[in-house]
């Protein structure tokens, strides 16, 4: 990989320096010897023929009077995937040879200016890293580091001449979410040796990420590392949830230069793993070896824990999924694929909201999925739309709805119409290319629910009708779209988006309402009417009964998949049947969270039964999560609705759980719940922003204290009513603290 360089002087004094730089696939930068960030695999992916992030950092503590020097190292990332034999890759396409392109902006403290920009004065030479690939790995020989490159003073007389070249296509934009950046360090809890010269670390977590080793040996030595989720029956490393084999893996090579104590990790290469695999050649002494955790650098905004040690374990592993899939894209896993497939972000967008801070990271998705658009109104499966897969990989209506229901999910949690105006005209596209795909009302392509649980090996959809899934999104997009246009003051839209609905509504339940049921009786088919409003007046409760059999039939378990599982999650809990949730997260046998755990997995699996031949890391099944919130804790926000509703508590008391902690960082301000149980009797304490009304509501009709005193209406109580076995109170911001006594039987 190549390596650039351009020295310069400062002969003033400097009152402000500022480095802004793009760098493709990826960059990393110095001055004068020293990295200007700690963030790495910048920038984030794009379709770089549409737009391209650059970066901006505030350099002027990194220079000095006299010669000064800027060095940039290029990795390939999404912008360059390269086939090298041996080496994985998910796919081969390129968006041309890598480039950068930077200026240093210097401001001198006499008020006069100075530009170092990209041009024809920089040397670029070729670099110690021989091979680079986000899916094969990174290879670095440390023989041909040329000390000092990156500093003043270096004899630079044996490079060549940068080339200016020009860019790919796309607007250079300011990048705008936050950076991916190492976060905790991982050391193995055991070493095995399987076969003579061998070594197997077992880091004990399974997260995204590179490994980083301390060696020592001659000049010359090599190491190679192999990393990977599980170990195959000799106790080797295996990536075999990845799709790599030994003939075609990924794997990370360390060539050293010989001399005493050597650090090495990758620079433009990462993966999913827990085990790593070493191999030496030569006297290497691996004197260290950990696993660094890479992921965006989002704001943690939810808090959840409870006394159940089962639904604890089942947070943290569905939070190591959710961040090891979060780098610059909501990935579908860091090893296998590495790609933005959207069903993700609107599904499991509550899930990631409640706990970290993502309106920019749903920005930046949206112009995405607006980029990957075609001109017939289609939104792809994923975005960037690195590689066109075929068929319902590529056309699924429950995919291409992120288009929709993303940015809606966002203003929900957010309150930012901004996404909604911005992207308006690529939301209507789609729902226009839908409507030209209807077939007697009917949408019947696509994926289905994919990876539900039937007859064979997980995929395409088992037990629900494909007709069900694709038109209930189709419908749950047009009544979405109906309020925002009414948000955004489009009023003859929103009355096309009822009409449209309407019609949908009819065809849906004619084709696949039977006596209070849907389709074959599925829980995907009968929870998604539900959640989205298909089902006619008077039969929710047969419905809801329906899905509860169905549940019950399977001794608690969940057949949904991915699609499905959200809304068998809304139902219950919109329901009022968080009792059924609650028996349903408890099992610990196939197929369920519990079983994930007893199996030793330490983040969320692709498959229900965390079948080894699919990712063992991959957060699309999560949907716990929204309950843990949403349902057990109670905290409910949503900006589409009425002010004194947007932010809403409604605890969920049920099985065994004794206490409930859970806090919530809205742009209001923070949320907390937080409840003990003993018996019939709950102390609930409830923190809420000032400023801002919430409304409360009790599963009692009996009379609830506050602060030790009877409920009543009040200068912080707005009001109070009752009403089928709730008390609903809308009350002030502030601190409160509650006495429930449940009705027998709770």
């Amino acid at each position: 990989m190549p390596i650039f360089r351009r020295e310069f002087a400062l002969k003033k004094g400097l009152a402000k320096a500022a480095l802004r730089i793009s760098g493709l696939g990826q960059f990393e930068a110095h001055i004068n010897g020293r990295k200007v960030t700690d963030a790495v695999l910048t920038p984030g992916w794009t379709d770089y023929r549409k737009h391209l992030f650059y970066d901006t950092y505030d350099v002027t503590s990194l220079l000095h009077a006299g010669s000064n020097a800027i060095g940039v190292m290029l990795g390939n990332g999404m912008y360059n995937v390269v086939e090298t034999k041996g080496r994985y890759t998910k796919f081969v396409g390129s968006f041309g040879a890598p480039k950068l392109i930077a200026e240093l902006q210097l401001e001198y403290t006499d008020g006069s200016r100075e530009m170092i920009a990209s041009d024809r004065e920089w040397k670029t030479s070729a670099g110690p890293i021989t091979y680079t690939s986000i899916y094969g790995g990174e290879d670095y020989d440390a023989r041909l580091e040329a000390q000092g490159w990156d500093g003043p003073g270096f004899d630079d007389r044996g490079w060549s001449a940068a080339v200016v070249v020009a860019g790919p296509g796309g607007v250079l934009i300011p990048e705008g979410i936050p950076p991916v950046k190492e976060f905790e360090s991982f050391s193995p809890i055991q070493v095995t040796y399987p076969e003579p010269g061998v070594s197997v670390y077992d880091l004990g977590e399974n997260f995204s990420g590179w490994p980083e080793i301390a060696v020592r040996g001659a000049r010359g030595d090599a190491v190679k590392l192999v990393a990977g989720e599980l170990l195959d029956e000799k106790g080797r490393v295996s990536q075999k949830s990845a799709n790599a084999y030994p003939d075609s893996q990924n794997e990370y090579n360390y060539v050293l230069r010989g001399g005493g104590l050597e650090w090495w990790r990758p620079r433009f290469s990462y993966t999913g793993f827990r085990y790593v695999e070493v191999r030496t050649k030569g006297a290497v002494k691996v004197v260290e070896l950990r696993g660094r955790f890479l992921h965006d650098a989002v704001a943690v905004n939810g808090h959840f824990e409870t006394s159940d040690v089962l639904f604890d374990r089942i947070h943290k592993l569905i939070n190591r999924a959710m961040l090891s899939n979060m780098v610059s894209v909501l990935t579908d896993c860091p090893h296998r694929e590495k790609l933005g497939w959207l069903e993700q972000t609107h599904l499991a967008g509550p899930s990631l909201m409640y706990n970290f801070g993502l309106d920019a990271l749903y920005g930046k998705m949206a112009d995405d999925m607006q980029d990957a658009q075609l001109a017939n109104g289609m939104v792809p499966d994923i975005a960037p739309e690195y590689p066109v897969f075929e068929g319902g990989f590529r056309d699924s209506p429950e995919w291409g709805a992120a288009v929709v229901l993303s940015p809606w999910t966002a203003y929900q949690f957010y309150g930012d119409r901004e996404i909604l105006r911005t992207h308006y005209g690529s939301m209507k596209g789609y729902v226009g290319y839908l409507k030209s795909r209807l077939t007697n009302g009917l949408l019947t392509f696509g994926l289905g629910d994919w990876y539900d649980i039937g007859p064979g090996e997980p995929g395409e959809s088992k037990l629900t009708a494909k007709g069900v899934t694709a038109t209930a999104i189709y419908y749950q997009m047009l009544t979405d779209m109906r309020q925002i246009a009414l948000l955004l003051d489009k009023k003859d839209d929103a009355a096309e988006f009822l009409k449209a609905s309407d019609e949908i509504r009819e065809a849906f339940n004619e084709a696949y309402f039977h006596d209070g049921f849907y389709d074959q009786g599925s829980q995907t088919a009968n929870a998604m009417p539900l959640v989205v409003g298909l089902v006619p007046e008077g039969e929710r409760d047969a419905v809801l009964t329906s899905l509860i059999a169905d549940i019950r039939k399977h001794d608690n378990h969940v057949t949904a998949g991915d699609i499905g599982f959200h809304y068998v999650v809304r139902a219950l809990t919109d329901g009022g049947r968080s009792d059924v949730l609650y028996d349903m997260l408890s099992r610990t046998d196939k197929p369920s969270y519990g079983d994930q755990l007893a199996h030793g997995a330490t983040a969320l699996t692709e498959a229900w039964d965390a079948n080894p031949a699919s990712s063992q890391n991959h957060f699309m099944l999560g949907h716990a999560e929204e309950w843990f919130y949403r349902g057990l804790a109670g905290i409910d926000v949503d900006f589409s609705r009425e002010p004194d509703a947007r932010i809403r508590i409604a605890p969920a008391f049920v099985g065994k759980v004794q206490r409930v902690t859970a806090s919530y960082v809205a742009p209001m301000g923070r949320i907390e719940s937080s409840w003990k149980r003993s018996g019939n009797h709950v102390e609930l304490d409830v923190v809420l922003p000032e400023g801002s009304n919430a409304t409360l509501e009790f599963p009692t009709n009996e009379a609830v204290q506050m602060n030790g005193r009877i409920l009543v209406e009040g200068a912080s109580i707005r009001s109070i009513k009752r009403e089928k076995g709730k008390t609903v109170c809308v009350v002030a911001g502030g601190r409160y603290s509650f006495s429930i006594k449940l009705p027998d039987g709770n």
